[in-house]
């Protein structure tokens, strides 16, 4: 009978604390901060005078005692400021997006911050709602909605209404979730206009507060309202919702019982599976802390370390089953259990490699050779066929380049790869750990392949190239074989080190993973010791749901097949 063996991994870590790491570990949690606050203290204020609820406290109630929301999207929009001089700060887009344990079920939450311009949907808003439908369509988790929303902040209607990632959007996903059968629970908390009005009314039950309406125009719009003393809550509200129109389903009093009407609602769902999927197993904490991952990786992106030493820090008990280890050593590929659940994992290998085809050289890592990239084209297609979920550890420079790349097919087999990670059925999930360049970020599925979610970290690095590297590239003409300025003139040697260095903080600035985070390339930027918290999550609502997907026990894995021809592993 085959069987899973898992063996330690990893060991003890003894190198010094960072300074740097620790750095920028404080630089996430000031500006997470920063974000949280909305519009500051005097809007939060401003929403309890009305008797309700900011948006954060709204989500605390929501979920189970002793669990958080693990938000995404914190950073889309940071930095930047609308509408006309000198505009107005968007924080997190107006919206908080994340999952959330409640009544011991993994949901999606999309709750509308009533702290940033009522509830406002802003350029980018639209497209982070989306995202959040499109991770619960994926993995077929109920979906929350806390709507407080005002309708489009219209000085920058035209960023957010007519694309086809724009507002409407929303209410298609709405619609497709539904056709799917994935559960969603609607709680109205005040402001409703327009696509604020239209978002909750696809859910399958919608609450309404004695403060909420729900209206496709709002009195102010509404011609001979001002004479007849009318309001949007005289128009829309639960009076109308509830009793007339049967638009919404059931109203309560206030924010709080709201909160526990939809509660009520997600504990009549299922049980989750996860347990079932256990098959027996508990889930255990990794036997390293996942604080050391901090030192263990280097800030400098050029230092090497041990990917061994990472998936010990984030699997069960720091045992991990490689696949097929002695083929393709640029890559790390194997099972480990997260939450006591099997997953596939894939790493890129930093340390030098033997090459295949000259006994005693060796190879850089962080690179994809034509045999590391068969081997995990090959277990991803054996984790899909068993309905494994596959975690990617990125930490990339791109594929190997050359002569002998070409000759051997490089091409052709990324583009294999490529193909099994754009038709894989079983979930992934992405963690950019350092770098992510070039085409190996694409076949390392990165988020243009369409991982449930993809998280960086803050020492993330995304782009097809280093600052330095396209700076010489721009500039070759004017660089010896050793990168140096060629000409003696020194008028003409100060432009092209003046236009170089331009050429480098630009792009150093494009892959900063706050830019990345703002413009929605990451789904989030997390720290190390928070990485396994995702994962178990994203692993988690994998399992959740039973029947949606393959998910085969282990004695008729494809990948023993593989351990079998490769004399390798399961026996």
């Amino acid at each position: 009978m085959a069987k899973v063996i898992l063996r330690p991994i990893g060991g003890e870590h003894t190198a010094a604390p960072n300074p740097l790491a620790a750095e920028l570990a404080q630089t996430l949690d000031t500006r997470r901060a920063e974000v949280r606050a909305g519009w500051g203290e005097k809007y939060w204020e401003r929403v309890r005078d009305k008797g309700k609820m900011p948006t954060w406290e709204r989500i605390e109630a929501l979920a189970d005692e002793g669990t958080q929301l693990l938000p995404l999207h914190t950073f889309v929009n940071y930095g930047e400021r609308f509408g006309d001089a000198p505009g107005r700060t968007s924080p997190s887009a107006g919206v908080v997006t994340g999952f959330l344990r409640v009544c011991e079920r993994w949901c999606i939450v999309v709750a509308n911050d009533n702290t940033v311009a009522s509830g406002s949907w802003w350029p980018r808003t639209p497209e982070k709602i989306i995202r959040a439908q499109q991770m619960a369509l994926k993995l077929k988790v109920p979906v929350i909605y806390l709507v407080d929303c005002s309708g489009l902040f219209l000085p920058e209607q035209g960023r957010s209404f007519s694309g086809r990632g724009a507002a409407g959007h929303i209410f298609m996903k709405n619609s497709e979730l539904s056709a799917a059968g994935v559960p969603q629970i609607a709680g109205v908390f005040g402001d409703c206009i327009a696509g604020g009005g239209y978002m909750p009314i696809i859910s399958d039950c919608v609450f309404m507060t004695e403060q909420a309406y729900m209206v496709i125009a709002g009195a102010a719009l509404i011609q001979g309202a001002k004479s007849q003393n009318l309001s949007s809550l005289d128009i829309g509200g639960a009076d109308v919702h509830v009793h007339l129109s049967a638009c919404a389903d059931q109203r309560v009093p206030d924010d709080r019982a709201c909160l526990d009407a939809i509660r009520g609602e997600v504990a009549k769902l299922s049980s989750s599976s996860v347990d079932y999927y256990r098959r027996g197993a508990d889930a255990d904490e990794p036997e390293f802390p996942l604080q050391e991952l901090r030192e263990v990786i280097p800030t400098d992106s050029t230092t090497p370390y041990d990917s061994r030493e990472v998936i010990a820090r984030l699997v069960d008990s720091s045992l991990f089953w490689e696949v097929l280890p002695d083929v393709g050593n640029e890559i790390i590929v194997g099972i480990g259990r997260i939450s006591g659940l099997y997953v596939g994992i894939v790493a890129n290998n930093q340390g030098l490699s033997d090459h295949p085809a000259r006994p005693g050289r060796k190879r850089p890592g962080g690179i994809l050779y034509r045999e590391g990239v068969a081997k995990v084209a090959m277990f991803s297609r054996a984790c899909n066929d068993d309905g494994i979920p596959l975690v990617w550890l990125q930490d990339i420079s791109g594929f190997d380049i050359g002569a002998e790349a070409e000759k051997q097919g490089l091409l052709g087999y990324g583009s294999s790869l490529i193909y099994t990670n754009s038709t894989n059925q079983t979930p992934m999930f992405t963690v950019l750990l350092r770098k992510a360049s070039g085409a190996g970020y694409y076949a390392m599925a990165g988020l243009p392949y369409e991982p449930v979610f993809q998280i960086g970290t803050p020492l993330t690095r995304l782009g097809v190239m280093e600052g330095r590297t396209l700076a010489i590239g721009a500039f070759n003409s004017k660089l010896d074989d050793d990168f140096e300025i060629i000409s003696e003139d020194p008028e003409e040697r100060a432009k092209v080190e003046a236009g170089m260095r331009a050429v480098e903080e630009r792009i150093e600035a494009d892959m900063d993973p706050y830019d990345c985070a703002r413009k929605m390339d990451i789904d989030e930027i997390v720290q190390f010791d928070e990485v396994r918290a995702y994962l178990s999550a994203g692993v988690e609502m994998a399992y959740q749901s039973f029947g949606v997907r393959r998910v085969k026990n282990a004695r008729i894995w494809s990948l023993h097949d593989l351990g079998v021809v490769f004399a390798q592993g399961g026996r």
